[in-house]
C-alpha cells in the first residue's frame, strides 16, 4: 500500500515556492555563500547547489504537515549544502523549518529542540576554538546559533504565547459558561420563590372562597347563602390585597418605595383567627421564643398558613391543632387535623402546597414530613400531620 503523504497548507505551498524561486535567482546569479577554494567545499560548481535547494523547499511543504519530518530532512539538506559553494536560501528554509518544528510540532518536541540547539551552540563555539585556538573559531558557534538556537527559541516563545492566549480564551468561555448556569439556577431559584409566595399568599383564601360558595350554591338556606358570601367577601378582599401586595414587590425596581414587611410569629394569632373565621376549630399551642432569625420566622409562618388551608380544603369534622416550640436549636412545627370522610364540600388541590412547605425547610436545612397517621381516638381514626423542624443557628442557616 502506498503511503499517503499528508496535503501541504496553502501558505506552505507558497513559502516553499518563493525559496525555490530565490534560490534559482540567486543561483543564476552565480551568488554562492563559499569560494569553491574552501577546505569544506567537495563539491564545487553551481550545478551541486540545485539538489540541496529542491530539497529544501520540498520540505517547506511539510513545514506545518509534518514538521519534525521536514526538519530532518531539511537538517540533511543543509549538511548537503555545507558540502557545496552554498546558497543563502537554503539557510533562511532551514531557520523557518526549524521555528515551524518548535512551534507546530508536538508538545514534547517543542520543548526538546531549543536545548538541543542551545547544546549544539555551545559545542560549536567551544570544540572549534579548542582544536583551532583562534578567535575566528568562535564565528562556528555563532552561525549554528543563528541557524538552529534563534529560529527555535523565537518558535519556542511564540508557542507559549499563543498557548497563554489560548488559556485565557478558554477561561473566560468557560467563566461566560458559569456565569450563564449561576443566572440560570437564579432564575429558577427565584421563579420558585415566587410561585410559594403566591400559593401561599392567596391559596388560602381561594380555598375559602371555593369552598363557602360551593356551600352555598348547594344549600337553599337564605342565611346560610347570606353567610356563605360575607365569607366569600372578606377572603376576595383580603386575597386582593394579597395579590397588590405581591404585585408591589415585583414591580418595586429598588427605589424609594419601601419593601413591604414579611410576616413574623405574632401574625399567628391573627391567621388563625381567620381560620376559624372559615369554619376550622383551631387551638394553637405555639412557644417559639424570642430572637428567631428572620428566615426561619417567614418559612414558620408559611407553613402553618399552607397546613391550614389544606385543612380547610381537605380535613374532616373536628380540631385543627398548631403547636410551635424549640427543642435543642430548632423550632418544631406540627399540624394535625382529622383525616377521614368530609361532609363539607372539598376545594380541588394540585400538591403545590406539600411542595412549597417541603422546599422551605429544605432551603433552611431543615426537615419536612407530612402523611397520614393513626390518631389518638378509637380504633380507625386517622389524623393527617405536618411535622417540620427548623434549625435556628447561623451555620445551618448559611
Amino acid at each position: 500500500m502506498a503511503v499517503r503523504l499528508p496535503r501541504p497548507r496553502r501558505f506552505d505551498v507558497y513559502a516553499a515556492s518563493a525559496g525555490l524561486l530565490g534560490g534559482l535567482l540567486l543561483w543564476g546569479i552565480g551568488l554562492g555563500m563559499r569560494r569553491a577554494d574552501d577546505p569544506v567545499v567537495l563539491f564545487d560548481g553551481r550545478w551541486p547547489l540545485l539538489a540541496p535547494l529542491a530539497v529544501m523547499a520540498g520540505c517547506e511543504l511539510l513545514r506545518r504537515a509534518a514538521p519534525r519530518t521536514g526538519l530532518l530532512i531539511g537538517t540533511a539538506a543543509l549538511v548537503a549544502d555545507t558540502l557545496t559553494q552554498g546558497s543563502l536560501v537554503t539557510v533562511i528554509m532551514y531557520t523557518d523549518l526549524m521555528y515551524a518544528a518548535v512551534l507546530y510540532g508536538p508538545p514534547a518536541s517543542a520543548r526538546r529542540i531549543p536545548w538541543i540547539t542551545g547544546l549544539l551552540t555551545v559545542a560549536g563555539t567551544v570544540v572549534p576554538f579548542a582544536l583551532w585556538r583562534v578567535p575566528e573559531a568562535l564565528l562556528v558557534g555563532v552561525a549554528v546559533g543563528i541557524v538552529s538556537f534563534a529560529p527555535a527559541s523565537t518558535g519556542l516563545i511564540v508557542r507559549n504565547h499563543r498557548e497563554a492566549a489560548d488559556a485565557a480564551l478558554l477561561r473566560a468561555e468557560q467563566t461566560a459558561l458559569l456565569a450563564e448556569t449561576d443566572r440560570v439556577q437564579a432564575v429558577t431559584a427565584e421563579r420558585a420563590r415566587m410561585a410559594r409566595e403566591l400559593h401561599d399568599m392567596v391559596a388560602n383564601h381561594l380555598s375559602a372562597i371555593a369552598i363557602h360558595s360551593t356551600a352555598a350554591l348547594s344549600l337553599d338556606d337564605a342565611d346560610t347563602t347570606r353567610q356563605a358570601l360575607g365569607v366569600i367577601r372578606e377572603n376576595s378582599v383580603a386575597g386582593l390585597a394579597e395579590m397588590r401586595r405581591l404585585i408591589g414587590i415585583l414591580r418595586d425596581d429598588g427605589g424609594d418605595a419601601e419593601p413591604a414587611a414579611a410576616p413574623t410569629l405574632d401574625g399567628l394569632g391573627a391567621l388563625v383567627d381567620g381560620a376559624r373565621a372559615n369554619g376550622l376549630d383551631v387551638v394553637l399551642d405555639a412557644d417559639p421564643g424570642e430572637n428567631l432569625p428572620a428566615p426561619v420566622e417567614l418559612a414558620a409562618y408559611r407553613i402553618v398558613q399552607e397546613s391550614l388551608t389544606n385543612a380547610l380544603k381537605h380535613a374532616s369534622q373536628g380540631t385543627v391543632r398548631v403547636r410551635l416550640d424549640r427543642h435543642e436549636g430548632s423550632l418544631r412545627i406540627r399540624v394535625t387535623s382529622p383525616c377521614g370522610e368530609r361532609d363539607a364540600p372539598r376545594a380541588p388541590g394540585s400538591g403545590a402546597g406539600l411542595v412549597g412547605m417541603r422546599e422551605r425547610a429544605a432551603l433552611l436545612h431543615g426537615t419536612f414530613e407530612a402523611g397520614a397517621t393513626a390518631g389518638p381516638g378509637p380504633a380507625g381514626d386517622r389524623i393527617w400531620a405536618v411535622r417540620a423542624t427548623l434549625p435556628l443557628t447561623e451555620g445551618d442557616l448559611a
